[in-house]
């Protein structure tokens, strides 16, 4: 059971950090990771405020550069004091590990079952949430691109980190994410459909200036 005064302290200091984040990984990213992470603790028989925390820490990094931001969520994490009230030295360094090893990029297994857990709650794979995301953080950093020119981002980031020689790994067997990554590779395959996906989201997601 979570500890109510982890969920306040949380709720109250660390989420509203997420609102400067943008709509791509704000504070509904935030919200939908933390949701995943403990249905993914009830399953896995993991301590389930160590994954609430790790969850909620795992994007601060992005307050810097996004390259390096889960090393900064680490760090983040690593430094905050206040979490020595609930917390042992150990978990709080399992945490951090957890958190520094979330990113869909990395190349190297998650050193613990937390670091799995928010690694797989990360991901957010319906195919809608992926591609709604996809074309906001591009109208977010790129905006002075043409609509052609987002498609064209749009579609190469998909094939780069979702397609089948894309860099994206899950981490726990047959978890709920394999049959949505297959469904999202199936989109991601047919150009036709995925440009279809695109025309439908880009006009209602388009910023109003």
């Amino acid at each position: 059971m979570l500890n109510l005064e982890i969920m306040e302290f949380v709720e109250k200091q660390i989420l509203p950090r997420y609102n400067d984040f943008g709509s791509s990984h704000g504070l509904r990213h935030a919200q939908t990771v933390i949701a995943e992470s403990l249905v993914l603790a009830d399953k896995l028989g993991a301590d389930k405020n160590m994954c609430y925390i790790v969850a909620a820490y795992h994007d601060l990094g992005l307050e810097g550069p996004r390259a390096i931001h889960h090393l900064t969520s680490g760090k983040i994490l690593q430094s905050d004091a206040r979490l020595k009230r609930w917390f042992s030295t150990e978990q709080i360094k399992v945490m951090k590990e957890a958190v520094e090893d979330h990113r869909a990029s990395s190349s190297h297994q998650p050193r613990s079952i937390y670091g799995k857990i928010v690694a797989e709650a990360d991901r957010e794979l319906e195919p809608e949430t992926v591609f709604t995301r996809t074309i906001l953080y591009g109208f977010e950093h790129y905006p002075e691109m043409s609509e052609e020119e987002h498609w064209e981002r749009f579609a190469e980031h998909l094939t780069n980190k979702y397609s089948e020689v894309g860099y994206i790994h899950l981490w726990i067997p047959n978890s709920p994410n394999h049959q949505r990554l297959n469904n999202l590779r199936n989109i991601i395959r047919d150009k036709a459909k995925l440009r279809e996906v695109f025309n439908r989201l880009y006009p209602t997601l388009k910023p109003v200036k």
